[in-house]
């Protein structure tokens, strides 16, 4: 499923427009950017969690040529399950 088939759905089951609820859905995104952005945690209860964690500079090796390179220190986005939304997959 992609941003706009989820739109679509969304609009079906709220009796939305399509163009509304792919802004809505555009404004959740946005705002959950935005938070993150800011260091701040993101915590959908009973759907899971979205944050940063950082990541050191390591090295590492070329796999075409074998020479070594510096990784530089990042912020990775990470989305951590919870333990309802796990349940309902099984």
């Amino acid at each position: 499923m992609n941003k706009l088939e989820l739109a679509a759905e969304i609009a079906q089951k709220t009796d939305i427009s399509k163009a509304k609820a792919l802004e809505a859905l555009n404004c959740a995104l946005d705002s959950i950017k935005i938070s993150l952005k800011k260091g701040q945690r993101v915590q959908l209860v009973g759907f899971g969690s979205f944050l940063v964690r950082q990541r050191k500079a390591r090295q590492a090796r070329n796999p075409k040529t074998g020479e070594a390179i510096q990784i530089k220190a990042r912020k990775v986005p990470v989305f951590k399950a919870g333990s309802e939304f796990k349940g309902s997959i099984k």
